[in-house]
């Protein structure tokens, strides 16, 4: 396990959720979401659609987020999960997924099919977390989330605050700093590494590697040569065990991604469908 953790994974953050209506009228009802902010999205649904909410819950609260998916590597990943979530009869990654049995509870087909999306690629490879927001609605999974998926409970961590003043102090404490004249190589190939988007760093202190993305991943991926994205490996400067997600996270956070994702969150295009 990385150094992150499983329930408080750094990095911004991508969720998809699963909404259920408590109102009596409507009560057994779902909705499958796609936020950068739980509290505020669930907000925004049980004030109706004028005040941000889907016009699928808008007038039909009140509505409770009992469970979220998060860990997506970007807002586009999430929403792609998010339509699958909606239309799994649609995307040709479920089509093992029976249909809706007659009978089955809403909330109960959900959850099969999200049992089944936590399996399938390209998700069963992502570091994602499985949060619980209401422990009175948990169910267990079948089949169960990947050995890499935690199980988390109670609302996710805060968001991080100035992500890339914390990426600049974290890769200070893990090395010492080269001279402004030595050229920084790569700890795999040696070669020059790169600005565009930042080498990836060990977080654990005092670990030196600095690697491309490419060197760290055929390391990782010498165990799982019939792959071509890593889920964990070990450090080849500190021997410790990695999760690729989280060096990922480390790497990249504190982009102008995050921005996008609070655009895309307000009005993106699956909340104009209305068929």
């Amino acid at each position: 396990m990385g150094p992150a953790g499983g329930s408080a994974r750094l990095g911004r953050f991508f969720g998809v959720y699963l909404l259920y209506c408590l109102n009596p009228r409507y009560q057994g009802r779902v909705y499958v979401g796609f936020t950068v902010n739980p509290a505020r999205r669930v907000q925004q649904h049980n004030r109706g659609r004028k005040k941000g909410g889907a016009w699928r819950t808008s007038g039909r609260g009140p509505w409770e987020m009992v469970l979220i998916v998060h860990g997506f590597p970007s807002a586009v990943a999430a929403l792609r999960f998010e339509w699958a979530w909606q239309h799994p009869h649609a995307s040709r990654r479920l089509a093992h997924v029976a249909p809706r049995l007659r009978g089955e509870a809403a909330f109960a087909f959900h959850l099969r099919v999200l049992a089944h999306m936590l399996r399938a690629p390209p998700w069963a490879r992502l570091p994602l977390t499985l949060r619980w927001l209401r422990a009175d609605f948990r169910r267990e999974l079948c089949p169960p989330p990947p050995s890499h998926v935690p199980l988390a409970f109670g609302p996710p961590p805060p968001p991080q605050v100035s992500a890339s003043k914390h990426r600049a102090s974290s890769f200070a404490d893990t090395e010492s700093q080269p001279d402004q004249d030595t050229e920084a190589r790569c700890s795999l190939c040696t070669r020059a590494l790169q600005d565009e988007e930042g080498p990836l760093c060990c977080p654990h202190p005092g670990c030196p590697l600095r690697a491309h993305v490419i060197c760290l991943a055929e390391e990782f991926l010498q165990e799982e040569p019939g792959q071509l994205l890593p889920l964990e490996g070990q450090c080849p400067g500190c021997k410790n065990s990695l999760l690729w997600g989280d060096l990922i996270w480390l790497c990249r956070k504190g982009t102008e991604e995050e921005e996008e994702g609070l655009e895309l969150e307000e009005k993106h295009w699956t909340d104009m469908l209305e068929t």
